[in-house]
Order: C-alpha cells, then sequence, then structure tokens
C-alpha cells in the first residue's frame, strides 16, 4: 500500500493584489518539476512533485535532501508516494497525463508506470559522464537527455562552480534511450557543456539542448536538433550583445527565450546579485542601447516575434495559448500579456519570498495545462513548499 499523507493546504490571501494562494505542502523540502517540463497532470486534478518528506532526515534545501516522486490531489489535498528509491531522485519529467514518469536515481535512468506501479530502469551510466534531466518524446517511444563528462569543479548553493564547468567541460552528448530499455545511443556529440535537452511538443523528430554556461560567455546558446538525421543548426543566431537562456517550447511548438543583453549571466543568488557578471546589477543593463526582450522562435529557428521588457524576470513560462507569460521577479510574481504590441505586466503575488539560493528554492511559476492555475516553490520559512495561485 503507497504511504498516504492527508491534507497540508492552507490558504493565504495576497495583501497588495487581493488573490487567493493556497499553500499545498508544509512537511519537509517539496519541488515541482523544473518549468520547461510542468507538474500538472492534464487530465486530473493534481500535481506531480519531488519531495524528502519519506526520507527521515530533516535537511534545508542546500545539504542535499534526499527526494523521492510524489503525487497531490489538488482537490482533497492527499499526497501519496510514488517512488521509494533508497539513493534519492532528480530530473523528474513526465507525461502530460502522468502515466509515464521518467527520472534519474544514482547513475541510473528509470521509467514509472503510474498504472502499473512497476519502475524499469531504461538507462545505466557506466562511464566518467553525469546524467542530465530527461525529456520524453511526443510520440511516447523513447527519452532523450545530456551527458557531460566529469570535471572536478567545486558545487553548492549560489551556482558554485557554473563558470569553471562552463571552461572545463569538453565533451557533452545527446543520448536517446527507448522506452522498453531496448537500445541507447547518442545522436549528438558536442565540445561544450550541454543542456537543457527538451522534446519539441508535437514533432518526435526534433529537440532543442543548450550551450550550457554563464549567457554573457556563452557565444550560441540554443539549437535545435534532428534526432533522425543528427544534425544540430543554430535557433536565434546571436550576437556579441546578447545574452540569452531560459528557454522553453510551448504547447504548439514555438520555443520561447530570454534576451537580458550584455553583462548578464542568467543567475541571481541570496546576495540579490549575479553569480558572475558581478559588475551588472540584477535587472539593470550595461548598455544603455539594449532593451531586454523576450523571443518567439519557430521550427526553424527564426524569430517571429520580438516582445520589448521593461525589465527582465528570472523565469518565464507561456500560457497555453502564448498570450501571456508568467515570471519570478526578484521579490514579486509578474502577469505579463504580451498578445499586443506593448507588454503589460502586473503583479500577481507580492513578495514570493524565495532565498533565491539554491536551484530546487527558485519559483519557477508554470501554468497549468489549460490555464487556470500557476505553481510556483518557495523557501520562505527555511524549507522549499509549494504554492498555487487561481487565475
Amino acid at each position: 500500500m503507497p504511504r498516504t499523507w492527508t491534507s497540508e493546504m492552507t490558504t493565504l490571501t495576497d495583501s497588495a493584489t487581493g488573490r487567493t494562494i493556497r499553500q499545498l505542502t508544509a512537511i519537509g523540502n517539496n519541488v515541482h518539476l523544473y518549468f520547461t517540463e510542468n507538474s500538472f497532470d492534464a487530465v486530473e486534478p493534481a500535481i506531480i512533485f519531488l519531495s524528502d518528506r519519506a526520507s527521515g532526515e530533516d535537511r534545508a534545501p542546500h545539504e542535499d535532501p534526499r527526494y523521492n516522486v510524489f503525487r497531490l490531489d489538488l482537490v482533497s489535498g492527499e499526497i501519496m508516494q510514488l517512488t521509494d528509491e533508497p539513493e534519492g531522485v532528480h530530473s523528474v519529467t513526465k507525461t502530460p497525463d502522468s502515466r509515464i514518469i521518467i527520472y534519474i536515481a544514482g547513475n541510473r535512468v528509470r521509467a514509472f508506470d503510474t498504472a502499473t506501479g512497476v519502475a524499469t530502469t531504461i538507462y545505466e551510466e557506466t562511464g566518467a559522464f553525469s546524467l542530465g534531466a530527461p525529456s520524453i518524446a511526443p510520440n511516447r517511444r523513447y527519452v532523450a537527455f545530456c551527458r557531460n563528462e566529469q570535471v572536478d569543479v567545486p558545487r553548492g548553493p549560489n551556482y558554485s562552480g557554473f563558470k569553471e564547468s562552463f571552461y572545463r567541460i569538453k565533451d557533452g552528448r545527446v543520448t536517446i534511450a527507448y522506452l522498453d530499455g531496448s537500445q541507447a545511443f547518442d545522436v549528438w556529440r558536442d565540445t561544450h557543456w550541454l543542456g537543457h535537452f527538451q522534446f519539441c511538443p508535437v514533432d518526435a523528430t526534433l529537440g532543442s539542448f543548450c550551450h550550457e554556461g554563464p549567457w554573457h560567455l556563452v557565444t550560441q546558446r540554443i539549437w535545435l536538433l534532428d534526432v533522425v538525421a543528427r544534425a544540430a543548426v543554430p535557433c536565434f543566431r546571436q550576437t556579441e550583445e546578447d545574452s540569452v537562456g531560459h528557454e522553453f517550447w510551448t504547447q504548439d511548438g514555438l520555443i520561447v527565450f530570454d534576451n537580458r543583453g550584455p553583462g548578464h549571466d542568467g543567475t541571481i543568488t541570496s546576495h540579490r546579485a549575479q553569480a558572475v557578471a558581478v559588475d551588472v546589477a540584477v535587472k539593470s543593463t550595461a548598455s544603455t542601447s539594449f532593451r531586454p526582450y523576450v523571443g518567439l522562435a519557430n521550427r526553424r529557428g527564426d524569430v517571429i516575434r520580438r516582445i520589448d521588457m521593461p525589465y527582465y524576470t528570472n523565469h518565464y513560462h507561456a500560457s497555453p495559448d502564448a498570450t501571456r507569460l508568467v515570471g519570478d521577479d526578484v521579490d514579486d510574481l509578474v502577469l505579463i500579456d504580451i498578445s499586443g504590441n506593448e507588454a503589460r505586466l502586473e503583479t500577481l503575488v507580492r513578495n514570493h519570498g524565495t532565498s533565491w539560493h539554491t536551484q530546487s528554492s527558485h519559483c519557477h511559476p508554470t501554468w497549468s495545462w489549460d490555464g487556470s492555475r500557476i505553481l510556483y516553490a518557495s523557501d520562505r520559512g527555511g524549507r522549499v513548499n509549494l504554492y498555487l495561485v487561481e487565475l
């Protein structure tokens, strides 16, 4: 019998906006899927998330909590444990209907079928490579993930080792593994640190990956990969002024990206500063001629739309019809209407309360599949918990 927890949900009211916020979790650390993936179930009112509540340990977010995968019913609030990996799991993704959940446990990529309750290993790393976050092809036949050579660099909160990894990693690969475990092979090999592989949601032969590292040092961030031809082409060809990142696919197959301009490394730390490009303050610009913007590119990598912003937020996520964005600013969550010629911003949540100390505590706000809810994380109070805003 799976272990369950009764509802921990409480209701808050944002004093500035009047919006109702539901705190969904209260025990241990609780982290939703990375914003490029989506914790929401597209069929049932539920989310899939990570928690260390069953680990028997009390660790702060920066002390490597031992996470497993859980499901939370958004109506009853009941929480059910789905996986029980002794070493813990990370880098979780799933199908929109939550039938298949893919995660990394140690040196293995594992597939969990929520209908049967069976977990199987579909890839095991035997070389000196670190496994990156997996992505499930829309045909549900295979997953892809980045593998990077292991290098000796410091690791920890506030982007420790970010710049060092960028310079030291010279062997990065994109690997495909079939969900039935029958085969796995590299479809791309590069001389850079690779990350953020994501399949196009409407084309199982096309994905995107990035050259990872401080944005102002990376000369071409986003790449499109044809996994059949095994050929990569740049998406939005960068110039010297561009600092690009946090790319993600919209539901209809466009790529959204954030361009902050010169002097930006894509980070924010608990000191409310950048981790590498420390000469430029967060939300400021190193060039008076550059205005931060959000770009939309098609599947050929051509930019088809540019939306100038009064300032950048740290992550963006798009509504189902891509007419609105949600962003996590330094202190607040903001809604951004991009349906017209000018971006219109409004505060969604005043003071989300995250420390920005670890990746798990980043808000990473995410829209539900139907656009009615936004999920985000915050470590206010010292532990990461999940919060839901109804729109």
